[in-house]
């Protein structure tokens, strides 16, 4: 047993959520000064007057105050900040694709069918997201190479009619201005790929230990040494595209000579592009592929180079030698279709393969509580994927839609595909409203009529009948947000799908849409108009003002946590730098014998320490490892994460982190949360007067727990979980006090935070004297 003396202290490193939040705020202080990091990762402490680094407030523990010293690491300014930063939104799409590569089902040890699978389903998101990419780069020639310079520009037209004729009959200046954006949209997605938060600390936690029975949280989060090789292949099958399109299309090849060349040669490269993502293998996912390791070394450094310089020539070439541009170019159409309709069949083949693929890991998880199994069975990856294929099509289409109007329709005729693209989007929010409507009023009436299942709002506000009513309506409202998340996605990700089956059927078929889906069309363009303005709008102003930067970096805070694994267009994956830094100062801290660490995450932050303790626990001696703990805050660390993504934050692996720290780990959750909710504990029933749950034992074993105790402070601490009276009891004496419902946020106001702090660190949370006091004495 550890024991304590009177030189014990505590070090309480906190690790904020999405949307990031001020140093202030993160250490509860007026000012904050930095004493560690470099500016982009920041370890703060509360200053004073002279903003200098001050000590936290003492933890009343043990039955005296034990030194406390408040840090924070301040990770916003990786997802946000700045024009660049937000423009991080427009890759969306793109992010979406490489989560749903974490979010594919585990692969059980040493099943070969399930490892064959698995090898497939990532081939299949790899070559997803290389059609993404070339979606997104064929639709941007659309608009500049064929809208713009082809149609816009050509002599005789109306169009843009500021342009003067000498400009409009020099085809060199229409090359530049249909060529150079796209190829300027093709660096700048160099340009996001290749950043990468740097960090001193090892960026991959050590080789499992032999005897390690489960894996812990996050393991599998590692740098992927593929994403250069992926990078090059992606860049050089979009310059590729770019050398066709004027070309007439990888189907309508040129008459013999230089340009049936270049023609010949983009073919090959994109046919190599495409072989080359398909044998490229995940390094820990599962065993990587002889094939696999073969390509790596093939696409060094110095062929890598040599690819990208090819399809760049052949895009400058292509360009040049389209002399003269025609008034329309006949390639994009089928162009632009034909990769609309691999993607729709790769993400059909997908949802294919991960049907027994997800069938075959259940067995991983059907001995689990209902609420604690993967998200669809562990088939969520499908649905994700094929949102982001819709959401970059739709974009794309509707900045060249967006774009007619704005210059003139008259002028410029759209490619056949973009009518299904119009009747996809409109079909799909009218199913959506049709359904929604429905839905919504059930869920309300429902919400409204049902009594209440939550019992514990009778334990936590016991004889306070007002705070009562305000707490069941919250956890009403938190409790369907938090059952139905996954269900949302995949309503969205149905009503695209049954939008998509209705244009496909029409476009196949050649059939001209019935009179009574006549307005299908018009809705989608209007549909799709809301979404470029609504998303380019956002980012202007996330320019404009820092507190909607922070708003807009909700996606990217949710999105680049995952490393690149099956796209590498996508923002840097601050996960690589945060936790070996903070995993570092843990260290630091813990070399003084006698200072204990907790490590305390709020919301995305939970997942965040949780890595960070698990990667802490294998480097750690047994002594260091008893004087660290964790509090994790407002958590989605058992609602969320383990059942979107079972393969890299598996139920299993969080219950060998507890079983790690034992009575260590402590939780504080609300049921008024939207956003978090329990940690670990699940089953939970009120017997007699009495919280009962199951969870995890201090043992290390998973079963029924004692009856939940009281605390002082008016929480209900069950295993590891401290549930909050929220609003909270008080005013208690000498302590902050928050009115009202407080749902996800403003967990440090509450006193209980204080006695968790103390539990995760070791120590008894007895306070020297009945500080808290409620109510409070008359004067």
């Amino acid at each position: 047993m550890l024991l304590t003396g009177s030189e014990t202290r505590v070090v309480e490193l906190r690790v904020h959520g999405i949307m990031g939040t001020t140093p202030e705020n993160l250490v509860t202080a007026v000012a904050a000064v930095d004493v560690a990091g470099d500016g982009v990762g920041r370890i703060v402490r509360p200053a004073d007057r002279l903003m200098r680094p001050a000590p936290g407030p003492v933890l009343r523990a043990e039955g005296r105050s034990v030194p406390r010293v408040v840090e924070g690491y301040v990770w916003g300014a990786m997802t946000s900040g700045g024009m660049a930063k937000a423009t991080w939104a427009l890759l969306f799409p793109f992010s979406l694709a490489n989560m749903a590569h974490w979010m594919l089902p585990p692969i059980p040890s040493g099943h070969r069918t399930a490892r064959l699978l698995g090898a497939l389903n990532r081939s299949l998101l790899r070559l997803a997201a290389l059609l993404l990419t070339a979606l997104l780069v064929a639709q941007a020639a659309v608009v500049s190479l064929d809208l713009v310079a082809a149609q816009c520009l050509a002599p005789g037209t109306g169009c843009l009619d500021w342009v003067p004729d000498w400009a409009r009959s020099t085809t060199a200046l229409r090359q530049l201005v249909g060529l150079v954006p796209v190829l300027l949209g093709i660096l700048v997605l160099h340009r996001v790929s290749t950043v990468a938060w740097e960090t001193p600390a090892a960026p991959n936690p050590p080789d499992a230990q032999p005897n390690l029975r489960v894996e812990l949280p996050g393991r599998n989060l590692v740098s992927d040494p593929d994403t250069p090789a992926l990078r090059a292949l992606h860049l050089a099958a979009a310059l590729a595209l770019v050398a066709l399109l004027p070309l007439g299309g990888p189907f309508s090849p040129p008459p013999p000579g230089l340009a049936f060349g270049v023609w010949a040669a983009a073919l090959v490269v994109v046919g190599i592009c495409v072989l080359c993502v398909l044998a490229l293998d995940d390094p820990r996912g599962a065993e990587p592929s002889a094939a696999g390791r073969r390509l790596r070394t093939a696409l060094g450094r110095v062929p890598r180079a040599v690819l990208l310089l090819t399809g760049a020539a052949l895009a400058v070439t292509a360009g040049v030698i389209t002399d003269p541009l025609p008034t329309r170019m006949a390639g994009t159409g089928p162009t632009v279709e034909a990769i609309a309709a691999g993607l729709i069949a790769v993400i059909v083949l997908l949802g294919l393969f991960l049907v027994p693929a997800a069938l075959i890991a259940r067995r991983g998880w059907a001995h689990q509580a209902r609420e604690l199994r993967p998200w669809a069975g562990g088939w969520m990856a499908a649905p994700v994927l094929a949102i982001s294929a819709l959401l970059g099509g739709g974009f794309g289409a509707g900045l060249a839609i967006s774009l007619r109007k704005l210059v003139g329709s008259e002028w410029i005729d759209l490619p056949r595909g973009y009518e299904q693209v119009t009747l996809l989007w409109g079909a799909a929010a009218a199913i959506g409203v049709a359904v929604a409507i429905p839905i919504s009023a059930v869920a309300a009436v429902r919400m409204l009529l049902t009594p209440a299942r939550y019992a514990e709002i009778g334990l936590l506000h016991d004889g306070r009948p007002a705070d009562a009513t305000a707490a069941t309506r919250a956890w009403r409202l938190a409790g369907w947000q938090r059952r139905n998340a996954h269900r949302m996605i995949l309503a969205l990700a149905g009503v695209l799908a049954a939008g998509t089956a209705i244009s496909v059927t029409t476009r196949i078929a050649d059939l001209h849409p019935p009179q009574w889906m006549e307005p299908f069309p018009a809705l989608g363009i209007l549909t799709l108009g809301a979404l470029v303005v609504g998303l380019v709008r956002a980012v202007y102003t996330a320019v404009q003002e820092p507190e909607a930067g922070r708003r807009l970096g909700v996606i990217a805070d949710l999105a680049s946590f995952w490393p690149r694994e099956a796209h590498p267009t996508v923002p840097p994956c601050y996960a690589l730098k945060v936790a070996p830094e903070l995993a570092a100062r843990v260290v630091e801290h813990l070399k003084d014998p006698s200072t204990r660490v907790v490590l305390t995450g709020h919301s995305q932050g939970s997942l965040i320490v949780a890595v960070t303790a698990a990667r802490l626990m294998e480097v750690l001696n047994e002594p260091e490892r008893q004087r660290l703990g964790v509090v994790t805050v407002g958590s989605q660390l058992q609602w969320a994460y383990p059942r979107a993504f079972p393969a890299a934050v598996p139920h299993a692996s969080l219950a060998e982190l507890a079983q790690r720290l034992g009575t260590r780990w402590r939780s504080l959750c609300r049921g008024t949360d939207p956003l978090g909710g329990a940690v670990t504990t699940w089953n939970r029933q009120v017997c007699d007067n009495q919280l009962l749950g199951t969870g995890f034992r201090p043992d290390g074993t998973v079963g029924p727990l004692p009856a939940a105790t009281p605390s002082p402070t008016g929480a209900l601490v069950l295993g590891g979980d401290h549930w909050l009276p929220d609003p909270m009891r008080g005013p208690f004496q000498g302590r902050r006090w928050v009115a009202g419902t407080l749902g996800h946020g403003n967990y440090t106001a509450d006193p209980e935070w204080d006695r968790a702090i103390a539990m995760a660190a070791g120590l008894d949370p007895e306070e020297p004297q009945s500080a808290l006091r409620w109510p409070p004495r008359s004067p």
